[in-house]
């Protein structure tokens, strides 16, 4: 469950950038002339609590898929957890925003999952998260922004043993150390991003499920925080009725008993009949995301996946991540076609009320073609839809951007005003979405030269 980095998923739109050249960024912008200062950063306050979607019957066998495959397919042969406290240190090249956002993570895990995790930074803390530069990072694992290993404390340590079966999950019976890798030199969005998801497969779930629209625990990237299922897998994994070493089968016999204790709602609802994800359609889509692989052979594997989809009958999620990579992929050379599979990605997405914040990055994609196209009223709409969304899921890059696009919708429309307070509004979201000045003035000025006028 390594986070990759895939231009085609960051929410910075690779789109704005096919649609019209980058301009250089000493240019000033209407939002921010080059001589002001930026507003302080915004950050986000108590998480929104989003209600679970789906019947503890289908859950069930979500955890059981979840606990016992690793990404590639590959069973597990127990399950595994940490046994006793979980203590926590951060080494490396950390800052204080991180370090902030780790211990608002870890309280999370504490009230909602109810984990007895902590960060303490003792020297033999069972989890060590480092920050390390992304070069480095990338050196040794190419195209993984921040990943997670088994039985070691550090950098060092991993470098001396990862080539050997000691870091290979499968090997593993009780987890009693580990190290989450994270990205010392980017924007806090994405260390955040790195924390969530790295830290949960450390104390949880090791598999992603494309299927899971609810879920950080799936391969699209699309969550940017633990959502309320992942926080129930988690507290799920440490309830006192299940334990490192159990088969998959003595799991499958405790889990309903547990789950009706953990989450009574859910017993309302039958099994959803979602079919298993093929291997097939996932190399296809792992190709597609792959900036190392050419364009033209991106684009047609990116159709071939939406073609397996309709073969299979996958009218969810699947379908609709499916055209969303298509759409990213054929915006410059055909962005009638990019725009028809963006609103074919927002339909299937509407389809599953699991699936808002997908809603929303396919928002960002249909905002960027209303606009460039002059329809400002679309524009509008489609940014007021989504900002709630991606508020409630903590994605302040996602957020900015959508604020970018609606104050150059109500600038044309009149409300230079209201337009302008946006734009400020917008500034300190990117500040935490994007980092760097740099970022922030370049994302201005592409949303702005998509604007015809």
């Amino acid at each position: 469950m390594n986070r990759f980095v895939a231009p085609l998923l960051a929410v910075g739109m690779g789109v704005l950038a096919a649609c019209t050249p980058t301009p250089p960024v000493s240019q000033p912008t209407r939002a921010a002339p080059m001589d002001s200062s930026l507003p302080a950063m915004r950050t986000f306050g108590t998480p929104i609590r989003m209600p679970l979607t789906r019947s503890n019957m289908s859950i069930t066998q979500d955890f059981l898929d979840l606990a016992f495959k690793m990404e590639s397919g590959r069973a597990l042969p127990v399950f595994t957890r940490f046994e006793g406290p979980i203590t926590v240190r951060v080494a490396g090249q950390y800052n204080d925003q991180m370090v902030s956002d780790l211990l608002k993570l870890t309280r999370r895990m504490q009230t909602e999952a109810g984990v007895n995790i902590f960060v303490n930074n003792a020297p033999n803390a069972a989890i060590t998260v480092e920050a390390v530069p992304r070069s480095e990072l990338n050196r040794v694992v190419p195209g993984a922004a921040c990943f997670v290993v088994p039985r070691v404390s550090g950098w060092q340590e991993f470098l001396a043993m990862r080539r050997t079966p000691a870091v290979d999950w499968a090997t593993v019976t009780t987890r009693e150390k580990a190290t989450v890798f994270v990205p010392s030199d980017v924007a806090p969005q994405e260390i955040r991003d790195c924390l969530h998801e790295e830290l949960a497969q450390a104390i949880g779930p090791l598999n992603d499920l494309y299927r899971l629209s609810d879920s950080i625990f799936n391969d699209d990237n699309m969550h940017a925080v633990l959502t309320s299922f992942d926080m129930l897998v988690l507290r799920a994994f440490y309830s006192p009725e299940l334990r490192s070493g159990m088969s998959r089968q003595q799991v499958a016999e405790v889990l309903p008993g547990l789950l009706a204790r953990l989450n009574p709602a859910g017993e309302r609802g039958t099994a959803s009949r979602t079919s298993s994800t093929s291997r097939d359609w996932i190399d296809l889509m792992e190709y597609a995301l792959s900036s190392s692989n050419g364009l033209a052979q991106r684009q047609q594997v990116s159709e071939r996946a939406i073609n397996l989809t309709r073969a299979f009958g996958w009218n969810d999620i699947r379908e609709g991540f499916a055209n969303f990579v298509y759409g990213r992929l054929n915006v410059t050379n055909n962005p009638q076609a990019a725009y028809a599979a963006f609103l074919a990605a927002d339909h299937a997405y509407r389809a599953d009320p699991g699936a808002r914040v997908q809603r929303a990055h396919v928002a960002v994609q249909l905002a960027a073609y209303t606009l460039s196209h002059g329809r400002d009223q679309e524009t509008l709409a489609i940014a007021n839809e989504a900002i709630p969304i991606a508020t409630a899921y903590e994605n302040a890059s996602l957020l900015a951007t959508l604020m970018m696009f609606k104050a150059e919708a109500l600038e044309n429309l009149g409300y230079r005003g209201e337009a302008q307070q946006v734009r400020l509004d917008s500034l300190g979201w990117a500040r935490y979405g994007f980092g760097s000045e740099q970022n922030i003035r370049t994302r201005l000025q592409e949303v702005e030269r998509l604007d015809p006028s």
